[in-house]
């Protein structure tokens, strides 16, 4: 392996090779995007699992004639809150007859209309649109009607006496949704490079160097974001590109950082550039592998996810993070080496300035790691001691020695912070009515609001049961007769597959995506049910909230103890120590639960949103845990080749000091790629950007910083159990014998220290 790294850095870096690297890396990345142009179709989003009854129903409810003719409505109401004048109803009367006539149907009589209000505030055009097969295709029909009411003479003289006319409704809501996204994606790309760029500069105090990293890591994106619209199209997935552009952007980021704070580090020991560069890919590229491959394993879980938007966006975004750490791996290198060290200016590192620059967290060439003496590596072990207590300490060193010193009062801190930060579940619940789930408020979801307040709420939305037309009657009537049903009636009726089947349409007394509305759509299931050979299927647009809600349930409980099982796997082949491993999830999953509790209480501050949306919680513990695992590899790695040295707790000290500072910028980034998510308008996207990125700095601030080194403080060098040349040395923090000559094989090539 030392020797195909080596082989593989050489032709990376070197003169003749980096040319050819990047040439080809050129040319693959254009064929890719000439063959793969114009993937990406539109398809419905599907939110309740496919063997869901709402969506059985549904299926169902589209081989009726005329299925794709649906409803929205106009709901007119006066600003002040007046009564609607008989001259206001004729008037909407006319208003209803000129908008049959646009959607471009021949009768006049098209429009059903105004229904008034039994308060007399306010009143209904229903009018019939054709649906597309997308929400995108549907956007263009309401916007249409939009544009017909704002230029109709008769609209325009009710709206300038003071009367609002608002389009609602099923379609309108997902027209609405698509066009919230119209140019949102170009956004949330502006805001990421922004952001990366900033912080870049911020991390590199360079002018240029930042260019060379965000240019390769933004190609990254455009051909993930091509090559993912292709994977959709084959396989017929649903997915969100907004959050594979962040997975991309950030973890890209994250490599990339890495990659270059050693290739810094390396500069000060040799005077190649090159040579000093195919060093630093060499002690990184199976950090980065690492990284990628538990979150990239721990995505590809969602596969088993029955919520199809879930499971879309596992195997795009596993895809997405490949090409990611693909770029920093293949790109990169060569990249940086062509420009040379000159891009750090103004701080180019110098070799004669290094007096006892130590490594950073990937094992040397197997002579540095495995000296052929315990002499030897004692007397390495003294020199390195005297070289750490002759420089200045860094910020991250003198964190580190504190918290090792007293290591119970630190943890105790840090767990008290975890416990405050998830005291944010108190008065928290899961699920997003209609008008909750966008950022900035619709005109449809005013609409709503305007609806709830004067008609039954159930009015917008109506829950539709399709049954065998023999038993239709006696569905309509046991359904008409409970508590919450406002009405029920026998709309269509069908034959499909040889059996006649009849459309009932159900008008609810709650508002659809209530807790109300929901228990209603759970009783009328039951009712429906139990009539023998009605075959009754329950479908409409609460129907299908309550199915997503139980499918992101489903999901939580079946790809959570996956996502740990992955991770737990992945520490324990690269640490080899059951113990730390353990603990290291452990603290994973206790920091990822108190981040999501204190974001549903900003949530609840910043977004008055006292609920998190149903596919947040997953998502957020994912990346979360799958996020944190990265660091904590980066970490624990190297505390593992420090303890050879030093014994457990010193180790850990010296870990924490040379890593510290990239792995807080790696978060930072991380954290404010993440926050662009806020940009985009659903609140399920702006909760997930405000979990995940103020989770992430916990995690690299506190987590990594004081609570991890806390608890190897507390456990010593039994945390590297059952590695004996670590364990052996006791509970000293600092080592104070080196191992027998046989003692150091044991560790194998997983166990190499780093070069002093």
């Amino acid at each position: 392996m030392n020797s195909f790294l080596a082989k593989s850095a050489h032709t990376l870096t070197s003169k003749r090779g980096s040319w050819l690297v990047l040439g080809g890396v050129v040319v693959l990345v254009a064929l890719i995007f000439g063959l793969l142009s114009g993937a990406g179709e539109d398809r419905a989003n599907e939110t309740a699992p496919a063997d869901s009854e709402s969506t059985q129903a549904q299926q169902t409810l589209d081989k009726f004639p005329d299925a794709d003719k649906q409803s929205v409505m106009v709901v007119a109401s006066n600003d002040d809150g007046s009564e609607l004048s008989a001259d206001d109803q004729t008037q909407l009367k006319k208003l209803g007859t000129s908008l049959g006539q646009t959607v471009g149907d021949e009768s006049d009589e098209t429009v059903t209309g105004p229904i008034l209000s039994d308060d007399k505030q306010a009143a209904l055009l229903m009018v019939p649109i054709t649906v597309g097969l997308t929400n995108s295709d549907t956007a263009e029909t309401v916007d249409d009607l939009r544009t017909a009411i704002a230029d109709d003479p008769t609209a325009s003289g009710l709206t300038d006496e003071g009367m609002s006319l608002l389009v609602t409704g099923g379609p309108a809501i997902g027209a609405d949704i698509a066009s919230a996204f119209d140019g949102a994606d170009f956004t949330l790309l502006i805001v990421t490079i922004v952001i990366v760029a900033i912080l870049l500069i911020i991390t590199y105090r360079s002018p240029i160097l930042w260019l060379l990293p965000l240019i390769v890591i933004g190609t990254a994106d455009g051909l993930a974001s091509t090559v993912t619209a292709a994977v959709g199209d084959w396989l017929d997935l649903q997915f969100d590109a907004g959050i594979i552009s962040v997975l991309v952007f950030g973890a890209g980021a994250n490599y990339a950082l890495l990659l270059i704070s050693r290739y810094r580090e390396e500069l000060s020991r040799h005077i190649d550039h090159r040579t000093a560069l195919a060093e630093a890919w060499t002690h990184t590229a199976t950090t980065i592998l690492a990284s990628n491959l538990t979150v990239v394993l721990s995505l590809l879980s969602l596969v088993f996810a029955v919520i199809p938007g879930t499971r879309g966006l596992g195997i795009t975004a596993a895809v997405g993070l490949i090409i990611s750490a693909a770029a920093v791996l293949i790109a990169l290198p060569p990249v940086l080496a062509i420009c040379g060290k000159k891009m750090f200016w103004p701080f180019v590192p110098k070799a004669e300035d290094a007096i006892a620059t130590q490594s950073s967290d990937e094992a040397t060439t197997p002579a540095e790691a495995a000296p052929h003496s315990a002499r030897e590596l004692a007397d390495r072990a003294a020199g390195t001691k005297d070289r750490a207590a002759s420089a200045k300490p860094s910020v991250w060193r003198t964190i580190a020695t504190r918290v090792v010193r007293r290591p119970g009062l630190h943890l105790g801190a840090g767990i008290v912070i975890l416990g405050v930060m998830a005291t944010g579940f108190i008065g928290s619940s899961i699920g997003l009515d209609q008008t909750e789930k966008f950022r900035v408020q619709s005109e449809s979801a005013q609409g709503l609001d305007v609806l709830s307040e004067h008609f039954p709420p159930g009015e917008s939305q109506p829950i539709w049961i399709v049954a065998d037309t023999d038993h239709a009657d006696q569905v309509v009537d046991s359904v008409s007769d409970m508590d919450g049903v406002v009405r029920a009636s026998a709309i269509d009726d069908t034959r499909i597959n040889g059996t006649s089947v009849t459309k009932i349409m159900v008008t609810g007394e709650f508002a659809p995506d209530s807790v109300k509305g929901l228990d209603l759509v759970e009783d009328i299931r039951s009712d429906v049910h139990a009539i023998d050979e009605a075959n009754a299927e329950v479908g409409g647009a609460a129907a299908t909230e309550l199915d997503a809600r139980d499918g992101n349930q489903q999901d939580f409980l079946t790809i959570v103890p996956m996502v740990l099982a992955i991770s737990f796997l992945i520490l324990l082949v690269i640490l080899r120590a059951p113990i730390a491993a353990f603990a290291l999830l452990l603290v994973n999953v206790v920091s990822s639960a108190a981040a999501i509790g204190l974001g549903a209480f900003l949530s609840r501050t910043f977004f008055g949103q006292s609920a998190l949306d149903a596919q947040v919680p997953i998502l957020a513990f994912l990346f979360l845990v799958a996020l944190g695992i990265d660091y904590s590899i980066f970490l624990a790695h190297r505390a593992k080749k420090e303890s050879v040295l030093h014994g457990g707790r010193q180790g850990m000290v010296e870990a924490v000091a040379h890593t510290g500072g990239v792995i807080t910028s790696a978060g930072i980034v991380l954290a404010g790629v993440f926050a662009a998510l806020g940009m985009l308008p659903l609140m399920v996207l702006g909760q997930l950007g405000l979990i995940v990125g103020v989770g992430v700095l916990v995690d690299t601030i506190i987590v990594r910083t004081i609570i991890v080194p806390a608890i190897f403080g507390l456990v010593g060098s039994r945390m590297w159990w059952p590695n004996r040349s670590i364990t052996h040395f006791g509970e000293d923090s600092d080592r104070t014998h080196a191992p027998a000559d046989g003692e150091y094989a044991s560790l194998g090539s997983g166990s190499h220290h780093g070069k002093h």
